[in-house]
């Protein structure tokens, strides 16, 4: 297998060359336009990397990676105008640079797209690869409806909220690792243990991500930091802090959370230290990393070599200790 700086060179490469010269212009600008921010591309990589993990070459599932990152960027820009965020990847989301009509529809043609990539394989695999991604897709929507439930909701429970962020964000992760697996054409055994790899991992990828929106460096971040606790987001943070809260602190954050101020960077400063001196914010760094080793647990199961083993061991690792 190749360095995981091979495989990110790779989708890189290979999205560079991409081309989206259709017409009308204003319907594919914007696409090219999030495309072309790059970002982790996490997804795609994990595609090409579970492949190799099956002895087949990468190459042949760069139309099923493509496709993952295309949706993903799909969700993206809708995910912005729902949340009215002014960044993605620190440059102007879709719907601020444009307009949020041009966001929805540059984004549905985006979803037809993904679809469009599986086209590239035999219909066995076309059919095992659109199966799973329209299973995927779907969870991902109602990932996306629980998010925007809990908005409004002061019940919210832990589970419910693990159950959230394992449709809106893990089942691709999964999925991006299984479709290399189909690709690849290794076992119903193998395929499976390597989605639930990718699915612990993603969600492991989320909470730190959740971590990261308060605490990150705005600087390499790339997203507003505290936009979840502007849109009164109930994060882990959030309810490991509701937990573990006496009376006082617990009804500070429930008051700081029912407010909209105009200027919100006393609400942040506040909700941060309350997430500190609860034990909210050790305690979710502790759930990134005891998913990120259920990660590592699946792959045990999986018939491979003790070096492909290593190299996706060290992929988890690299991605618990990100601060992008």
């Amino acid at each position: 297998m190749r360095s995981i700086t091979d495989y990110q060179n790779s989708i890189s490469t290979h999205f560079e060359k991409l081309t989206l010269d259709k017409e009308p212009n204003s319907l594919y600008e914007p696409i090219r336009y999030i495309l072309s921010l790059g970002g982790k591309r996490l997804r795609p990589v994990l595609t090409l990397m579970a492949t190799e993990v099956f002895d087949v070459d990468g190459q042949e599932a760069l139309a099923a990676a493509t496709a993952v990152e295309v949706f993903h960027n799909f969700s993206l820009i809708h995910d912005d105008i729902m949340d009215d965020a002014p960044l993605r990847r620190g440059n102007e989301t879709v719907h601020e640079k444009w307009n949020i009509n041009t966001g929805i529809l540059s984004g549905d043609a985006m979803l037809i797209l993904a679809y469009q990539y599986f086209e590239a394989y035999e219909p066995a695999t076309f059919q095992e690869l659109a199966k799973l991604f329209s299973k995927t897709a779907l969870e991902v929507c109602e990932g996306q409806q629980y998010d925007v439930d809990f908005e409004t909701r002061d019940d919210v429970t832990i589970p419910e909220y693990l159950k959230m962020i394992q449709y809106k964000t893990a089942v691709l992760v999964g999925a991006a690792m299984k479709m290399g697996a189909i690709v690849a054409k290794t076992s119903q055994e193998n395929a499976n243990a390597i989605y639930d790899f990718g699915l612990n991992l993603g969600i492991a990828f989320q909470l730190q991500d959740d971590y990261l929106d308060a605490f990150g460096n705005p600087e390499t971040f790339g997203k507003q930091v505290g936009g979840d606790i502007i849109e009164n987001k109930k994060t882990y943070l959030y309810l490991k802090a509701m937990e573990f809260a006496d009376a006082d602190r617990k009804e500070q954050l429930l008051h700081l959370f029912s407010i909209q101020p105009s200027d919100n960077t006393d609400k942040i400063n506040s909700v941060k230290e309350i997430f500190n001196q609860t034990g909210a914010s050790e305690a979710t760094q502790k759930a990134i990393q005891d998913y990120t080793f259920t990660a590592f647990d699946r792959l045990e199961k999986m018939n491979i070599s003790t070096d492909k083993k290593a190299v996706l061991k060290a992929f988890g690792q690299n991605l618990m200790s990100r601060n992008v």
